[in-house]
């Protein structure tokens, strides 16, 4: 006999909403998700927002709509609850690119390096690390280690270029970059800037420097929507992932936002990872609760360190 099917319902957020209330299940999704899954979340915000989010949840099932490596970090925050991904194919270019094996043979070159590593890695590296930044906490974080330490900062080069700058302080850094964040055109946003010449630039560190030099503002995903509101700028250029855009506009529906190009004549500023997700993805993560993030109980142990440390240092 054929197994049964489920018709998805036409109108998916009540569906949507109707699941959360009988799983008493939260949503968490992050600003780079399509506008339609940011609108049928209950917490929207950057990697730092969303870990402390996630530790203070207190619903049984937490459907997080952002990528593998963010379900993990809100796994090892609540081993005890049900973390659903809408999709388990939502990876990530910077923790693909710094594999746990080779992450810790680096560490071994270095004895008594501090290492740490941004949010934006495995849990497998999470628990090799000394502390996790996010791009809203590194500067600080970074500031507090003690001045005779060497510094092993993984994965992202480009924000270790940024924060060595901020602190006036070498580090080693792993070669890693995001793939969404090297793609934006210099040559086109000089283009760009030249077609509107009262826009300002903001950038996210994950940047390559020579956009970091042509912007206005240099900041977290939160840092930058804070700015461009705030601003009185009426067109502001957004050299990130474009998702940020729709709380943008929301926030500040009289200004012109315009999406910084990426070198290719395609939707390359787009993360690939985070467009796996759809709003019918996130339906049936809710009704089917699966697929589920599990990690083993000694990686949460080891991973929860570094984490805490960084919610510690965030308060």
């Amino acid at each position: 006999m054929a197994a049964a099917t489920h018709p998805i319902p036409l109108d998916l957020e009540d569906a949507i909403t109707r699941l959360k209330r009988e799983r008493n299940a939260v949503i968490l999704a992050h600003f780079y998700q399509e506008s339609e899954i940011q609108d049928v979340a209950d917490f929207i915000g950057d990697s730092l927002q969303l870990a402390q989010a996630a530790a203070k949840t207190q619903a049984d099932v937490i459907c997080f709509a952002g990528v593998h490596f963010m379900a993990e970090t809100a796994k090892i925050l609540n081993p005890q609850r049900t973390v659903v991904l809408p999709d388990l194919e939502a990876g990530c270019s910077l923790a693909s690119g710094c594999p746990a094996d080779r992450f810790a043979a680096w560490i071994a070159k270095h004895p008594g390096a501090v290492v740490v590593s941004y949010i934006n890695c495995t849990a497998e590296v999470k628990a090799l690390s000394d502390y996790i930044v996010t791009s809203s906490n590194a500067e600080a974080i970074v500031r507090s280690i003690p001045l005779d330490k060497t510094i092993l900062f993984a994965p992202d080069k480009n924000l270790g270029r940024y924060i060595e700058r901020k602190v006036g302080r070498k580090m080693l850094l792993w070669q890693g970059s995001c793939v969404v964040h090297e793609t934006f055109s210099v040559r086109k946003l000089i283009g760009l800037k030249e077609r509107h010449p009262e826009a300002i630039i903001v950038a996210h560190p994950e940047c390559e420097e020579a956009v970091l030099a042509m912007a206005d503002f240099i900041g977290s995903t939160t840092a930058l929507l804070k700015y461009s509101v705030a601003s009185a700028a009426r067109e502001i250029i957004v050299a990130t992932e474009p998702g940020i855009l729709h709380p943008m506009q929301k926030q500040a529906p009289d200004k012109l936002f315009i999406p910084a190009p990426p070198e290719a004549n395609c939707a390359c500023n787009e993360c690939p990872f985070m467009r796996k997700n759809t709003l019918e993805k996130v339906y049936l993560s809710l009704r089917d609760l699966s697929p589920q993030v599990e990690l083993a109980p000694d990686l949460i142990a080891r991973a929860r360190k570094p984490i805490d440390r960084m919610l510690a240092a965030s308060v």
